[in-house]
């Protein structure tokens, strides 16, 4: 099954990570390191995470406030969303149809 991000969701990813980078050194790789674990825990068994709103699912960072919106289809995965849990869930529930 492919795995992609939207523009949207991969730009999401690269600000959280740039801002990371400005922290401390090397925390935009411990960031980055986490949502590879996100993303190996949804590849192995996409199905697990919860339906949070129309068709998305959604998987929690362990370690980072962030979690990832993606929904399902036949032939992909597609993360619609790398979001900050304090930030307002509107923005991301615009992208689903």
């Amino acid at each position: 099954m492919i795995f992609r991000f939207t523009p949207d969701a991969d730009a999401e990813l690269a600000e959280a990570r740039q801002w990371y980078s400005q922290q401390r050194l090397n925390l935009d790789i411990e960031f980055m390191e986490e949502i590879g674990e996100a993303v190996a825990r949804i590849r192995s068994n996409p199905y697990l995470y919860p339906v949070v709103y129309k068709t998305l699912r959604r998987v929690v960072a362990r370690r980072f406030p962030f979690a990832m919106f993606y929904e399902i289809t036949t032939e992909e995965i597609q993360v619609v969303a790398v979001f900050h849990s304090r930030r307002d869930p509107e923005r991301w529930k615009s992208r689903v149809g």
